[in-house]
């Protein structure tokens, strides 16, 4: 119970820095300064006891402190999602790499989540920096190999096979989708799925491998298919106005499918 304990404090610390980022990063402005944060309407810099993860939005009732405009709820939602995720994997896998590794894989995609929604952008220094982190963790936390079994010399030992599985998880799915852009965009002569997007794919795919990203991308694409036309339908708007938010879905899909099929899964198999 410690160690999880431990565990969601560090989520709700990370959250809040995550925060930070969601905000900072796509205005280009630096997340270590100022070091203080400070409220977006008025710019008073916010104290220390007003910016304790979850606690300090309750007890301020979601305003902030100097001008009392309302905080967004995206900052409790971030630091208890993180804090959750990180208990999970804890919970499941124990003080190891592999609870480490999908932490932070979770804390990679609450942000792009985050700022999707926010600003429809997903910045690099998650999307190409998680893609980076995901193929280093392949090297010691293997991947179910798929492709790279049967492309790549078995000789080569487990560690290299697990990273040319994570190679190939990244660049296959990103360049097929890629492809599926250009061409959109050459018949309908408008944006169809954004670099930003593709990107997120390859750090997906490099946390995953294969399997798992192709199964995230389907259920993605039918949920956010779904949820889009419900949309249109509900606001009457013309399909070609609406900008789907698709990096959120390919997140929220990515973060479900790892919590079910390489934490809890682990999780219920020990009991």
């Amino acid at each position: 119970m410690i160690e999880i304990g431990a565990a969601i404090l560090a989520g709700l610390l990370i959250g809040s820095f995550l925060n930070v980022c969601v905000f900072r990063l796509p205005r280009d402005l630096s997340v270590v300064r100022p070091a203080r944060s400070f409220c977006p309407a008025c710019e008073k810099t916010i104290a220390w006891y007003d910016n304790i993860p979850v606690v300090s939005y309750l007890a301020l009732g979601g305003r902030c402190r100097h001008c009392k405009e309302r905080i967004s709820l995206r900052y409790p939602l971030v630091e208890l999602g993180t804090a959750a995720a990180f208990g999970v994997c804890v919970a499941a896998l124990g003080w190891s790499l592999a609870a480490l590794k999908y932490s932070i894989f979770s804390a990679i995609l609450i942000t792009l989540i985050a700022t999707d929604i926010e600003e429809r952008i997903l910045p690099d220094e998650f999307t190409l920096g998680g893609t980076a982190i995901g193929l280093v963790f392949s090297a010691f936390v293997p991947l179910e190999l798929g492709l790279a079994a049967l492309v790549v010399p078995v000789a080569i030992g487990t560690r290299w096979l697990s990273v040319a599985e994570a190679v190939i998880g990244a660049g296959v799915p990103a360049g097929v989708f890629w492809g599926f852009g250009w061409v959109f965009e050459k018949v309908r002569h408008r944006e169809g799925l954004g670099l930003g997007d593709v990107k997120m794919i390859a750090m997906i795919g490099a946390f995953l491998g294969l399997r798992l990203t192709l199964l995230t991308l389907f259920a993605a694409s039918l949920i956010g298919s779904v949820v889009g036309l419900i949309y249109i339908f509900a606001t009457r708007k013309k399909a070609a106005e609406y900008h789907l938010p698709f990096g959120s879905f390919i997140g929220a899909a990515a973060l479900a499918g790892t919590m079910l099929t390489e934490v809890v899964s682990v999780w219920l198999s020990k009991k």
